[in-house]
């Protein structure tokens, strides 16, 4: 039996019932680790409810830069998406705050952690892979599969049996997961995918019917493929990307509607507002197209699906995912540039593209062909097509 349990504590639904059911169940010693990751929260009056509801003591861990400048920038670099749509917010918070919490449990001594993660989800396995990576002989406590509450109906008639103060009731049932990257959202008339999301439902992006009437540009500098500026002013990464979310965010820029495969092996539908990280995720692509050659850039492109893979099935800690984040250092390294973006009414488009290591040459693009010879190009195609040409003359044989 754990005697003291380090718990990833949020004092949402899930994480507010776990501090009496651990020691109802257990009877040890919790403590909570509230992690900033930039959710906008009021973090202090969660560590407040922590204790209120039974955890011996509490810590609020700033985790946004580290978030960022170790999480964050080496997705973005890796130009990885999950299936399409999915920037993977959620999926690079989880292991920053599952690092962060495994340390402190060695720190205090704990033989312990715990997390609020449902039973059928990814976030279990994200939490488990980094407790198991940095503390891999403490124990794993995961309410979620050990007690008897199925539902957040349940759920919130065990907060209120036990007298813990909750927001949420069965009129507000959506999940919800932000940071400073995202906010997701799950659950109600999202189960269905043939339901359209509820306006109301949307927390942080202006809707783009009622978005601004004129369009703005914003021009995004990066170096080595890591964004450093905003408009041409130099900011730390906190306040680039708190910059960019407020802009994309006023001109309806950022909000996706998908239905995704779990790592779990079941699909499940969500709803993400992602409003600076589209705008960084746009424009570190556009910046690609004139810095990286041909077979970098379209071999980038087969490693960037792996590496959202890995990002996404909780493999934060693993060698493959540290050697491929060698690749994308060592490929994005002309990545360094600056790319314009007007945004209007949820759209974006590109104003313009410019670098020191740009590889486009108007001169050979341009119609007229300054320094290139047509002439070559017939030897050229004729090598080209040998497989095709060859078994087509055995056959004449």
């Amino acid at each position: 039996m754990p005697k003291k349990v380090v718990l990833a504590y949020s004092g949402g639904l899930d994480t507010s019932i776990i501090i009496p059911w651990l020691k109802q169940t257990y009877g040890c010693e919790v403590i909570a680790m509230v992690g900033d990751v930039g959710q906008q929260e009021d973090l202090k009056s969660a560590k407040k409810k922590a204790l209120a509801t039974g955890a011996s003591s509490a810590t609020i861990e700033d985790l946004r830069e580290e978030f960022l400048t170790e999480y964050i920038w080496p997705t973005l670099r890796a130009g990885a998406v999950y299936e399409h749509k999915y920037l993977l917010g959620t999926s690079m918070a989880r292991p920053v705050i599952a690092k962060r919490q495994a340390e402190i449990a060695l720190e205090t001594g704990a033989d312990a952690v715990a997390h609020g993660c449902t039973g059928k989800g990814n976030d279990q396995v994200r939490f488990e892979l980094a407790y198991k990576a940095i503390a891999p002989k403490v124990k794993i406590i995961a309410p979620w599969r050990e007690w008897t509450i199925n539902s957040r109906e349940d759920a919130i008639a065990y907060a209120k049996l036990h007298n813990v103060p909750i927001e949420q009731t069965k009129a507000n049932i959506y999940s919800r997961d932000r940071n400073i990257w995202h906010l997701s959202h799950e659950g109600g008339v999202l189960e269905d995918p043939a339901n359209e999301p509820d306006e109301a439902m949307w927390q942080w992006i202006a809707s783009p019917e009622k978005a601004p009437n004129k369009p703005e540009v914003v021009e995004i500098g990066f170096e080595g493929g890591t964004p450093i500026s905003v408009n041409g002013k130099k900011r730390s990464a906190v306040a680039l990307l708190d910059e960019l979310n407020k802009i994309a965010a006023t001109h309806g820029v950022g909000r996706i509607d998908l239905v995704e495969n779990r790592l779990v092996g079941i699909k499940s539908r969500g709803a993400y507002e992602t409003p600076g990280g589209t705008l960084l995720v746009t424009a570190h692509r556009e910046l690609e197209t004139l810095c990286l050659d041909r077979e970098t850039a379209h071999y980038s492109e087969m490693l960037s699906l792996r590496y959202a893979e890995l990002v996404y099935y909780g493999a934060w800690f693993t060698p493959q995912r540290e050697a491929l984040d060698a690749y994308f250092t060592e490929a994005q390294k002309r990545v360094t540039g600056t790319v314009g973006l007007k945004l209007f009414k949820g759209n974006v488009t590109t104003t313009k593209r410019v670098s020191p290591y740009s590889l486009y040459r108007k001169g050979l693009a341009s119609f007229a062909m300054t320094g290139y010879n047509p002439k070559d190009a017939e030897g050229f195609i004729n090598l080209y097509a040998l497989p095709v040409t060859i078994p087509e003359e055995a056959k004449v044989k």
